[in-house]
């Protein structure tokens, strides 16, 4: 809230992330209240609202606000799904919320935990040495979010993982060669203790290596030639603070623990006049539902964003490697469970690229041909989460354009097979007796728009052909029709390729030089849905995979859509919301859109996948009166 008697912070924006010593001196103040025994899992600061936002001013005071997320201690008197702490640091005063549906997420502490529990279990320690593993000192255990399958030996309110087991045969070995297949501990986190030991029988464990570094090789490829990219006179974009400016464009952003990278505030400077386009741009929340049939896989659809908070999941970005060209990186603090701070360094890569040809024209009259470079701004991060890693690229264009690219990499989920034994419609060999399940990864991106300001609306685009009439005799007509979409059930849509379907935000309150409104519109890429039956827990927890179009009216809490907490939750977010049915038309619109890929694995894909991408693209229809490109300087040829 803006307020003038507030103390004052040392930042310069209501809407930079929180810093170093803001989160340490946040963490202090709630354990006051809560006790020193509070595991903290994310911060994040709480975003003021939209109309304070609209007020501010540079220089003015303002108040800060963080969130904290975390679980108390075992032994509290009153087990829940953990704490939401609000904590007021110009103020000092701390509220705190229980988390009555859901968990608050996995946070480092239960990553060890379920570690250190399984390993000590007698029961598990029997099941290796069953499977010829004596010693589990190098045994690689990766704990899963239990999801919409608690086993039902744990309660409800207790904290819970499901864990399973790989063989690395040194401690840098890549322990996803060597699943140990048919073994899956399940651990009361809160009572501290394995509930149930799942085991399937016995599989030999793969013996061939799927090491990848360069000295695991005894010879490699001939290197490409080095390849420099420079500006001899520095990059053409500007940061102060969080604020980025490049050519007509000017945004904000910052790592959000659940929605990763966000662009905040994001505006097109057209002839001295500022134009808003949206206000809030992210991922909200994704899935990762895996087909397998496999005891092993079957329950797996992992909210990487909502429940492994993926935002505290960001790389330190590397020049040279991640990064090319003249970069400019920001940095990221995340909460440790202890509520001290950690900092990541070069966690957000902002560079710019050549993008090829932005326009070209040979007039053969003059014989004069005028050609101008496409160049856009890349703002980017990457993040792993367990075997995969994500990158998110937000990329802004001289012509207006607004793309999205995510790109998937890492190492595939696997199995171990006996000889003879793969099925290839789940689960295709990708190594000899290692076996990759199919599956996919879906994320859906809320994107808040406010163009030329807050009351916008949404219309589908269909291309059709026209029936054969007196105006149409031969057959050749086709024609686009736009629907608008007024309530939040009819604007439950999904992708039609066969009509070349799109989705436009139209502001009927600003025209342009033609007399039309002005407008953005949404071009899906690769946009797959989930394949789970409706009646499957991850239809219920992931709703939001059903359609690949959402729109609501904005609401401030509705942010992530899965909702606040999906871990160890049955289902929230986004489909329970439209439910209400409420109107989208002509009001503050949030447009939700779900993309993806259907991985399929292959043996191009161990023991490292190259990167596969997925994203949209935002292109404006109107928004401007002509090519807003054409007067780039150029030369001519």
């Amino acid at each position: 809230m803006l307020d003038e008697s507030a103390t004052s912070v040392a930042v310069g924006h209501p809407l930079d992330p929180p810093s170093f010593d803001e989160v340490e001196k946040g963490a202090r103040l709630a354990k006051k209240k809560l006790g020193e025994k509070a595991a903290f899992c994310t911060v994040r600061l709480k975003e003021p609202s939209k109309d304070l936002l609209r007020k501010f001013k540079t220089g003015q005071s303002f108040e800060r606000v963080l969130r904290f997320d975390g679980f108390d201690h075992p032994d509290v008197d009153q087990l829940d799904g953990g704490f939401d702490a609000t904590v007021n640091l110009s103020t000092g005063e701390v509220s705190i919320d229980r988390i009555t549906k859901g968990h608050a997420p996995i946070g480092f502490t239960d990553y060890v935990s379920a570690v250190t529990i399984t390993k000590a279990d007698k029961g598990w320690l029997e099941a290796m040495r069953k499977r010829g593993i004596e010693d589990v000192t190098h045994v690689q255990l990766d704990p899963w979010p239990a999801g919409g399958y608690q086993h039902s030996s744990i309660p409800r309110d207790h904290r819970a993982n499901r864990v399973i087991a790989f063989v690395r045969e040194t401690a840098t070995d890549n322990g996803y060669a060597h699943p140990v297949q048919g073994l899956i501990a399940h651990v009361d986190l809160t009572d501290g203790r394995v509930a149930h030991l799942e085991d399937h029988g016995v599989v030999p464990i793969p013996k061939e290596h799927g090491r990848y570094e360069n000295h695991d090789f005894d010879t490699l490829q001939k290197e490409p030639n080095e390849l420099q990219i420079t500006q001899p006179n520095g990059p053409g974009f500007t940061v102060e603070g969080h604020q980025i400016r490049w050519q007509n464009w000017c945004f904000r952003v910052s790592v959000h623990p659940v929605n990763g990278l966000v662009l905040h505030e994001l505006s097109y400077e057209e002839e001295g006049t500022i134009r808003p386009i949206l206000h809030r741009a992210a991922l909200s929340d994704m899935v990762v539902p895996y087909g397998d049939t496999d005891p092993m896989h079957r329950w797996k659809h992992v909210l990487d964003a909502g429940e492994a908070s993926i935002g505290n999941c960001v790389n330190s970005l590397t020049l040279g490697c991640d990064c090319l060209g003249e970069i400019h990186y920001l940095d990221h603090v995340c909460v440790k469970p202890d509520g001290t701070a950690r900092l990541v360094e070069r966690a957000i890569c902002i560079h710019e690229e050549d993008y090829g040809v932005l326009w070209k024209h040979h007039n053969g009259h003059s014989k004069n041909t005028e050609v101008r470079r496409s160049r856009r701004l890349v703002v980017s991060t990457f993040h792993t989460v367990g075997n995969y890693e994500y990158g998110f690229y937000w990329y802004l264009y001289l012509d207006g354009t607004i793309q999205m690219e995510v790109k998937l990499t890492g190492i595939v989920g696997v199995s171990a097979v006996e000889d003879g034994e793969e099925r290839p419609e789940f689960a295709p060999l990708v190594a000899p007796n290692v076996a990759s399940p199919i599956h996919q990864h879906l994320f859906c991106f809320r994107l808040d728009f406010e163009l030329d300001g807050p009351e916008n609306a949404v219309y589908e685009i269909n291309t059709e052909a026209e029936p054969i009439s007196e105006e149409n005799p031969d057959g050749t007509a086709f024609s686009a029709r736009e629907t608008l979409l007024k309530t939040e059930l009819s604007a439950r849509r999904n992708t039609d390729p066969s009509k070349a379907r799109t989705w436009k935000v139209v502001n009927h309150k600003s025209m342009n030089r033609l007399g039309k409104p002005v407008a953005y519109r949404l071009s899906p890429h690769s946009a797959p849905r989930l394949f789970a039956r409706e009646a499957s827990q991850v239809a219920k927890r992931a709703g939001f995979a059903k359609h690949n179009l959402w729109v609501t009216p904005y609401k401030e809490s509705e942010l992530c859509a899965a909702g606040d907490y999906p871990h160890l939750s049955e289902g929230d977010g986004i489909a329970h919301w439209t439910d209400a049915d409420r109107s989208v038309e002509n009001t503050d619109v949030v447009v939700w859109h779900t993309c993806g890929v259907t991985h399929l694995p292959r043996p191009e894909d161990w023991p490292v996948m190259p990167v596969e991408y997925t994203g949209f693209t935002l292109h404006p229809v109107g928004f401007f009166g002509r090519n807003p490109a054409i007067d780039l300087p150029g030369h001519n040829h």
